[in-house]
């Protein structure tokens, strides 16, 4: 089913408005279906999401947060490592517990949709910002991390003059997040470690010069490549729209 491209609000507050605008950012599809009564799935499936606040599923999204700030709090001050790693794991079986709750429990609502993408970048983002607190890896990959998401974000909201649908997932954008996911993982255990590969002379490119490190860094490098490529692919796509948007206005 494809649903119509304007959606008109029936609440045409200000807070209303700013409903609308995200659930549209959201997931446009779904959003447009309800708004023209034109939703075929049953209510609390991921085409068709409830309004509802309190849920299980919500709860634990909630809780990955709780847990990413205690386990970025214990890191980044020396407190047991194992801890903080226990609850950072914790957290990340979370990222997948709580979708699965929403589908099996047809409890998928507009908050859950909305705060999982959110808690997900929070998630990946604290076990950067921790690792380079603690200096297991270079402070630039941090800014890569936070770079490449905030260039993608001012794509997004750019293409919104175009399509308010955005840009389809593509399946290298998941193997990017799992590669740095692991990655981090791994360099969040410090183990194993290896002897640097001498490849290059970059000093900037710990394992792959001559130090030594944490062998989640080739998984974090691997992100990083895929990660490059997933961001021109989906600027690629967004000029594409753009150009056949204004070649269809005429």
């Amino acid at each position: 089913m494809t649903a119509p491209d304007n959606i008109q609000p029936s609440d045409t507050s200000e807070w209303g408005r700013v409903k609308n605008a995200t659930k549209s950012v959201t997931d446009y599809d779904a959003h447009a279906a309800q708004a023209h009564s034109v939703a075929v799935a049953p209510l609390g499936t991921p085409d068709n999401p409830n309004s509802a606040i309190f849920t299980l599923a919500n709860f634990v999204t909630l809780c990955r947060f709780g847990l990413t700030v205690a386990f970025l709090y214990l890191f980044v001050n020396h407190a047991d490592r194992s801890l903080a790693l226990t609850l950072y794991a914790v957290a990340a079986v979370t990222d997948f517990l709580d979708g699965w709750i929403a589908r099996t429990t047809q409890s998928v609502s507009w908050l859950g949709k909305i705060m999982d993408p959110i808690m997900d970048r929070f998630l990946l983002f604290t076990g950067v910002l921790g690792l380079v607190a603690r200096g297991d890896v270079p402070t630039w990959i941090a800014w890569f991390v936070l770079g490449r998401d905030a260039v993608l974000l001012v794509g997004s909201i750019a293409l919104q003059h175009f399509r308010r649908r955005p840009v389809d997932v593509a399946f290298i954008g998941k193997v990017t997040t799992a590669l740095l996911m692991v990655g981090f993982c791994f360099c969040l255990l410090d183990q194993p470690q290896i002897d640097g590969l001498g490849l290059v002379s970059a000093s900037w490119l710990p394992v792959l010069n001559q130090q030594g490190g944490a062998l989640g860094l080739l998984f974090v490098y691997a992100g990083i490549i895929c990660s490059t490529y997933t961001a021109i692919l989906y600027y690629l796509q967004g000029i594409h729209i753009a150009i056949q948007s204004k070649r269809a206005a005429r």
